[in-house]
């Protein structure tokens, strides 16, 4: 799918959360983590794509000793539902076990996706494992999951931006948006009509 200017201007329906918000639950996320690991080093894992914004941005805002780490999982596929199959696309190159592991999470929306990643990790025996996430959608919630830091609760609306998509676009946006498909379907319709 590809966008031109309009129908990627028409999907941005309103901003929820701004720069400034973001930036001011990082630092007390920081402080959070520094708080629970003492001096002591972690691991932080990104599941990608969505969380790699956030986690730039939380990697600097903690004090204590950290390694970087990524994983990918996919259950999402160019659409504003889940799939519902989840497929760890990329894992770890690291070794876990005794390590103290913080998973940094764009958003929990079912559970199902990060719900499925922690299984896999907690076989492999880290010392603590903890899960910070962006954003939260409990209303959407199949499994029983929850995050130990969540940074903002928000309805059951298809968001983007500050890493978030929708088919690949808006990751750039420095802030949370309400995404619209529609406009950016019914844009594309009229250009092709």
């Amino acid at each position: 799918m590809q966008l031109d200017t309009e129908q990627y201007r028409n999907g941005i329906r309103r901003v929820l959360i701004n720069p400034e918000q973001i930036r001011e639950k990082i630092i007390q996320a920081g402080k959070y983590i520094d708080g629970l690991y003492d001096g002591t080093p972690i691991l932080l894992v990104s599941i990608l794509k969505g969380s790699f914004v956030f986690l730039a941005d939380l990697c600097r805002a903690v004090t204590v000793p950290c390694e970087v780490g990524f994983m990918a999982a996919k259950s999402y596929y160019e659409d504003t539902q889940s799939a519902g199959i989840v497929s760890i696309t990329m894992d770890l190159q690291q070794e876990i076990k005794d390590y103290n592991v913080v998973i940094v999470e764009d958003i929990i929306d079912t559970g199902r996706t990060l719900n499925d990643v922690l299984k896999l990790l907690r076989a492999r025996e880290p010392h603590s494992l903890h899960v910070v996430t962006l954003l939260d959608k409990p209303s959407r919630r199949i499994v029983e999951l929850r995050a130990d830091l969540s940074l903002f609760e928000i309805e059951d609306y298809f968001v983007i931006g500050y890493g978030l998509d929708y088919g690949e676009y808006y990751r750039n946006l420095p802030y949370i948006a309400e995404c619209d498909p529609k406009k950016i379907k019914s844009t594309g319709a009229e250009k092709n009509a």
